[in-house]
């Protein structure tokens, strides 16, 4: 998205997602780092991410982002704010330039593809044979996952861990659409269907951006086991599900398996409150 907002000579970048987004996060790096003028427009998922500056929320403001925090979290209302936004800063002379993430979805997918192919080829390397490899995603991730395991012909069934709830078929066949567009761009003779999706939405909890009793204690395992740093947001539920999926019995405690990190830790600092209240920490 930067590369085309270079491109089209744009000054000013505006975008908007949630309070503690990690997508804003480092796009507030790369901004910084490119020279973008930046200007956030941010939903609350919890009250108090309307006035407390901490987590991603403090380091997009360190990297210089500009940042209004809207009063609710409706993404319609959301967008429109961002449009409006935007028409202002054109109608004051300025380039603008609004990244849309649905440009880039074959891009997003590829990556993911070659994460997938670097685990397994580091498995090999390492004489392991997952079987399973969990991670907390529901979009470009996890298609790029299924893209790349599948052009290996891995044999490893990707489990997604979705933070986000809906629909699960609309968003089965998402990552479906996304993932054969991916190989069709690569020149790939992949195909794939439904049926190499596997996208579990039971532990996303109350909602998007709330911690689950699940997830902190999965949370707090992995830190005090393993010295390994999971957000509250995204990874915890997705190991939460593995620890479940340990303790069920599906999975035997011998049997290797990969859990794919993807980052989040600053996040952990915007919800100090859950983590005493959930008693993480005391």
């Amino acid at each position: 998205s930067l590369a085309d907002a270079q491109a089209k000579s744009a000054e000013v970048i505006v975008f908007g997602a949630a309070v503690q987004s990690n997508y804003c996060r480092q796009l507030a790096a790369a901004c910084a780092k490119l020279g973008f003028e930046l200007h956030l427009i941010l939903r609350p998922e919890r009250e108090i991410d309307k006035t407390d500056i901490q987590g991603n929320n403090l380091l997009q403001r360190l990297f210089c982002a500009q940042v209004k925090v809207l009063d609710s979290n409706d993404r319609p209302a959301q967008q429109a704010v961002i449009a409006e936004y935007a028409d202002k800063l054109r109608a004051d002379g300025r380039r603008v330039y609004v990244p849309r993430r649905t440009d880039t979805v074959d891009l997003d997918v590829i990556a993911y593809a070659e994460s997938a192919l670097e685990i397994v080829r580091q498995c090999r390397k390492a004489g392991i044979a997952p079987a399973y490899l969990y991670t907390t995603a529901y979009d470009t991730t996890q298609a790029g996952l299924v893209l790349g395991t599948k052009y290996l012909e891995s044999g490893i069934h990707v489990r997604g861990i979705t933070p986000i709830g809906g629909p699960a078929a609309e968003r089965v066949q998402r990552m479906v659409e996304m993932t054969n567009q991916a190989a069709e761009r690569l020149g790939l003779p992949i195909e794939v269907s439904a049926a190499d999706f596997d996208s579990d939405d039971s532990y996303v909890g109350e909602r998007y951006g709330i911690p689950t009793p699940e997830g902190l204690e999965a949370l707090q395992l992995l830190a005090r086991t393993e010295g390994i740093l999971l957000d509250p947001v995204y990874t915890s539920k997705g190991m939460a599900a593995l620890v479940a999926d340990i303790r069920s019995g599906k999975l035997a405690k011998d049997q290797p398996v990969v859990f794919l990190h993807t980052g989040g830790a600053p996040a952990l600092f915007g919800y100090a409150a859950e983590l005493v209240a959930g008693g993480v920490v005391a």
